[in-house]
């Protein structure tokens, strides 16, 4: 059998780096079109097989390229969630499932179950033999997603746990851009002459609401504006256990009808949040906008159709699922990358919530 050339022969073939060779081929960091296009004429020239990205096409479209095999296997979804329409990861995940379709993978889909996640048992229906990569949605169960980067099988979260351990994920993470229209949005608010922001969402539930609770601080800190701790209200009457929406807003009617004032504006951790908050402000017979500013985050349908409409920011869901596909088979591909951590770009968008 053949040798497999590897990215370091070819930098060696060249006298070049293999930071340089890896950029090329997987389309990452600023390079010269010559020296790229000399980079895949040798790795062609060569017999490499693994170019898992090249971004030369006529509409500037990137592609990807797959190794030339009949068996390229499944790609198995893991999740603890019933991914509904109202979820921004079902736009994505069709995109994802299309594009693989068309590179020759099939997509398995297998939910962890309650009992599964606590005693770290992987679903019944997945079939470890037959996977060559996992992407996760909705997997935020530390202990259970360091037990998957354990199966030394090339991997992706979607979104990811707080790592509380302080331990890395052996993994690849996609995640869209948390902070930039955060700060955008506090800017603007704060220029509005609303200077008391207050934050509502379970921050430790997953990477995203932790990035979110974060960039609203710094957002606070950077313009200057002071963060009253009453008006953040990071967990709930269990912790940090995610609560139905009804006992949630049970807990949020309380909660604020405790406070001796409202905050110019909430910011939530994403749309449901702020749903559920809107629904403890009809309780308490408080009016947005009038008397609160609200501000959400997905721009997820019901977004769109709830009184009043929600200024939210805008998750690019085809864009992730476009980037997902890339850089689970890019590390299918050639495992030895880096672990990366993408975030995709987000847009916000003002409505009726904030006077808009």
């Amino acid at each position: 059998m053949a040798e497999r050339i590897t990215i370091q022969d070819i930098a060696d073939a060249l006298g070049i780096s293999r930071n340089t060779v890896s950029k090329a081929i997987n389309n990452t960091g600023v390079l010269a079109d010559s020296t790229r296009d000399k980079i895949l004429k040798k790795a062609a020239e060569m017999g490499y097989k693994q170019f898992s990205y090249i971004s030369v096409s006529n509409m500037g479209k990137p592609e990807l390229l797959l190794p030339n095999t009949k068996d390229t296997g499944e790609i198995a979804l893991l999740t603890t969630y019933f991914l509904g329409g109202s979820h921004f990861a079902s736009v994505m995940l069709d995109k994802f499932q299309r594009e693989l379709s068309q590179l020759g993978y099939r997509l398995t889909m297998h939910r962890i179950l309650e009992q599964e996640e606590k005693e770290l048992q992987l679903p019944a229906s997945f079939e470890l033999q037959k996977t060559a990569g996992i992407i996760c949605f909705e997997v935020f169960n530390e202990k259970y997603s360091q037990m998957l980067c354990n199966l030394d099988i090339p991997i992706l979260f979607v979104d990811a746990p707080v790592p509380i351990s302080g331990n890395t994920l052996k993994a690849d993470r996609l995640c869209m851009d948390n902070d930039s229209n955060i700060f955008a949005f506090v800017k603007e608010m704060s220029r509005r002459g609303k200077n008391k922001i207050g934050f509502v969402g379970e921050y430790m539930h997953c990477q995203s609401f932790f990035e979110r609770y974060m960039a609203y601080r710094n957002a606070m800190y950077l313009f200057g504006l002071p963060i009253d701790e009453q008006f953040c209200i990071t967990r709930n009457k269990q912790d940090n256990t995610l609560l139905p929406p009804a006992e949630y807003q049970a807990y949020l009617t309380d909660y604020i009808q405790d406070l001796k004032s409202l905050p110019d504006v909430f910011i939530c951790a994403n749309d449901f949040v702020a749903i559920d908050l809107l629904h403890a402000f009809k309780a308490l017979n408080i009016s947005v906008p009038e008397d609160v500013y609200l501000c959400g985050f997905d721009d997820s349908p019901e977004s769109r159709i709830i009184t009043p409409p929600l200024t939210t920011i805008h998750i690019h869901s085809q864009v992730m699922g476009y980037s997902a596909v890339y850089l689970l088979l890019s590390r299918i591909s050639e495992p030895s990358l880096n672990y990366r951590s993408v975030h995709t770009e987000t847009t916000l968008i003002y409505r009726k919530s904030t006077g808009d």
